[in-house]
């Protein structure tokens, strides 16, 4: 399934108590889980005034509409093309 990173612009996201982070991370699981299987949230980063989150999805669509179901935004999905690490440089 394609993979895509999220860019979202969140003033004083770094600021964010745990509870605040938890909070909006259960909303978006819950709306999730009535998308269905087809998209999941593997993980997120967070910086002082954006998340950036990586996730599994059919399609960009679906990850916008995931992003309005929750109310938040997604300023720039990208689809990622190839991965690179220190592991597969070998």
């Amino acid at each position: 399934m394609p993979q895509f990173v999220i860019e979202r612009e969140v003033p004083g996201a770094g600021k964010l108590s745990d509870s605040e982070l938890r909070e909006l991370s259960v909303r978006s699981l819950e709306t999730l889980r009535g998308m269905g299987p087809q998209i999941q949230w593997l993980h997120s980063y967070v910086t002082e005034d954006k998340v950036y989150c990586v996730y599994l999805a059919p399609d960009e669509n679906t990850v916008r509409e995931h992003a309005r179901r929750v109310g938040i935004p997604a300023d720039r999905v990208s689809a990622v093309r190839r991965l690179i690490d220190p592991v597969n440089l070998q």
